[in-house]
């Protein structure tokens, strides 16, 4: 094979040209045979082989840099970088990330996770370079879904003023991770149906170069014109009328085409934009026809696509989805709005059912957020859906323009906690601790999929800023006997004894049950209080539990650092009460990428951890 000829960086630079398809199509096979396997995102690797081989072609690495926008897409660069052998433990613990990253090798220049940073991060990396008298070439990978996002054009705006070579590679796929929304989608669409501008382009140099004599004046005189040609040909001229050259579109999946365009563009002396045309999931059938199905899979079956766990599962998110379409079918004010993720949020139905009151912004957390609190002011109940980890990028939004407000929004915040394979960009172990410093700001966690129904009901009619943060993955279907109607700022007890106590908060209540059937076979007596609201927090629970126990352990899947044992521990230490409280929670660090089950028991707040941090407590007590 081919493939076994690539070890590490710059072996593809002896690989004969003939070789290249070749190559990647047996780059595209390893891919299917790993992550088919282990998991990972597949239809985004698949799309951009050739592109990549190009990029490895062209520049010299570790010194020349590329920065891939959002990241996931970067496998086929850990394998031409010398990582082959590592791809069986992709996305496992101790193993390789599905993400670029630094410590990893020296060919990976910055960590990515989220969405449109690449330009940004590219464009310091030049400044960089250009102080330090580095002449490397930089280039920035961005999908066309990623180019929804704010940041690219503050970086793109940046960039213009730029009196040196960097080349921005727009990737457009027609995807993000669902299909793609907005005035730039469409603008692009213009571009790839129209290649009148480039066939004329090359038309007219092709007869100038024959004319004798007077071709070079012709030429010169053209240059001059070539605005206002353009500005005929492409619809808008976006980014030539930011001063950044435009060369494209060029198909992505010609290698010998998308070398010679990197090689022209290589040689500009400011920015340069390479429009490139690839599709998702290219080589296999399933993925280039469900390319969202495909974007983010767990093990499955090569031949079938089925993931090899196939019995359905309801999930949290499968509860908001059905649970809101009940709602607004009831209650026409009602309306939902996703940041380029219907899927993955479970808006889809919500789509389905109520086009006019569903909006997808694209990937642009921070105009989610603000339009959701434009929408609140004329009367509306908007739903914000929006995955843990990516809400942190609309912080300022949340603070400024809905608490400061008082503006009754929810928050449907999922994939809360510890989510696994994406790693530390992707982890949602920080909202906890970002929102309940906000005035105004009221955070619930249900213990189960009853109980978030009931959150989701009693939102409706709530009047306040509103988070609901709940777990990726299968309900909860325990303690369904105990289901006491919510109150605004009200804790449930399910099981009430003395000495121990544990508050646990959302998906830990399941972990709290385990844990007091361990200590109850050790001679303890122990409570269990549903937390339910982590801000405000139930001080009226708290006291009445203070004379009968000895020991509150708060427990979360969040870090410790401003998290809800925090609070209590605070609350405590107001009140000057004489009672023990041990914090249960992640240490305040960055979680790597691996099984769910393994990372609890990592940070120690896993069954067995807790258990024996209780009992440590207790014999240091005595």
């Amino acid at each position: 094979m081919i493939l076994d000829r690539i070890n590490k960086v710059n072996d593809i630079k002896n690989i004969d040209p003939s070789e290249y398809e070749e190559l990647a199509a047996e780059i595209r096979g390893f891919l299917l045979d790993k992550i088919s396997i282990t998991g990972g995102h597949l239809a985004s690797n698949l799309g951009v082989v050739e592109l990549t081989m190009a990029l490895h072609l062209a520049f010299e690495f570790p010194d020349d840099k590329i920065v891939w926008d959002v990241g996931h897409q970067a496998y086929t660069h850990k394998i031409l970088s010398g990582r082959k052998e590592e791809f069986s433990k992709l996305r496992v613990y101790g193993g390789i990330s599905g993400f670029p990253k630094r410590r990893e090798s020296n060919c990976d220049c910055f960590d990515t996770g989220h969405s449109s940073t690449s330009i940004s991060a590219a464009l310091g990396i030049v400044n960089g370079n250009q102080i330090n008298q580095n002449n490397s070439h930089v280039a920035a990978v961005i999908g066309d879904g990623a180019l929804t996002g704010g940041m690219a054009y503050e970086a793109l705006n940046n960039a213009a003023s730029l009196k040196r070579n960097f080349i921005i590679i727009l990737n457009d796929n027609e995807m993000s991770i669902s299909e793609n929304v907005g005035g730039m989608s469409k603008y692009l669409s213009r571009i790839r149906a129209g290649g009148k501008y480039n066939d004329l382009k090359a038309g007219v140099a092709t007869t100038l170069e024959k004319i004798p004599g007077i071709g070079d004046s012709i030429v010169k005189g053209i240059k001059k014109a070539k605005s206002s040609v353009k500005q005929i040909f492409v619809p808008g001229m976006f980014f030539e009328n930011m001063g950044i050259t435009y060369l494209g579109p060029v198909n992505g999946h010609n290698i010998n085409e998308m070398l010679g365009i990197l090689n022209e563009a290589k040689n500009i002396d400011h920015p340069v934009l390479i429009h490139v045309l690839t599709k998702k999931g290219k080589g296999y059938p399933l993925a280039e026809r469900y390319p969202s199905s495909f974007h983010g899979v767990g093990p499955f079956n090569k031949q079938t696509g089925r993931p090899y766990d196939r019995k359905p599962k309801a999930t949290y998110t499968d509860v908001v989805s059905t649970t809101l379409v009940e709602l607004a079918e009831k209650n026409h004010k009602i309306t939902t709005i996703t940041a380029a993720m219907p899927d993955g949020t479970g808006l889809k139905l919500f789509k389905k059912a109520f086009p006019s009151r569903f909006f997808d912004v694209g990937i642009a957390e921070e105009h989610a957020v603000t339009f959701a609190a434009g929408l609140s002011t004329t009367g509306l109940k908007p739903y914000v859906a929006i995955y843990s980890s990516f809400l942190q990028r609309a912080y300022d939004q949340i603070l400024h323009d809905v608490c400061i407000q008082n503006l009754p929004i929810v928050f449907l915040i999922d994939r809360s906690g510890l989510v696994g394979g994406d790693g530390e960009t992707h982890q949602g172990i920080f909202d906890i601790s970002f929102l309940s410093c906000i005035p105004n700001m009221n955070i619930f966690a249900p213990k189960n999929k009853d109980e978030l129904i009931d959150i989701l009901h009693f939102s409706v009619d709530f009047d306040l800023p509103l988070a609901i943060r709940y777990p990726r993955g299968e309900t909860y279907r325990g303690l369904e006997e105990y289901n006491e109607p919510i109150v605004f700022g009200k804790s449930e007890i399910i099981y009430k004894e003395r000495d121990i106590v544990l508050l646990a908060v959302g998906n830990m209540v399941r972990s709290a049950v385990e844990v007091r059937e361990r200590l109850k076979e050790k001679g303890f007596l122990v409570s269990i209080v549903n937390v339910r609201f982590i801000k405000p927090i139930d001080e009226c629970c708290i006291d009445s539990l203070i004379e009968s126990h000895n020991l509150i352990v708060t427990m979360e899947e969040n870090v410790i650092n401003g998290g809800f044992g925090e609070k209590v521990l605070r609350y405590i230490h107001n009140r000057q009460y004489a009672i023990d409280v041990l914090n249960i929670a992640i240490p305040n660090i960055y979680v790597e990428h691996g099984n769910v089950t393994m990372l609890q028991k990592e940070t120690g707040i896993d069954v067995n951890s807790i258990v024996n941090k209780i009992i440590e407590k207790k014999d240091f007590a005595k």
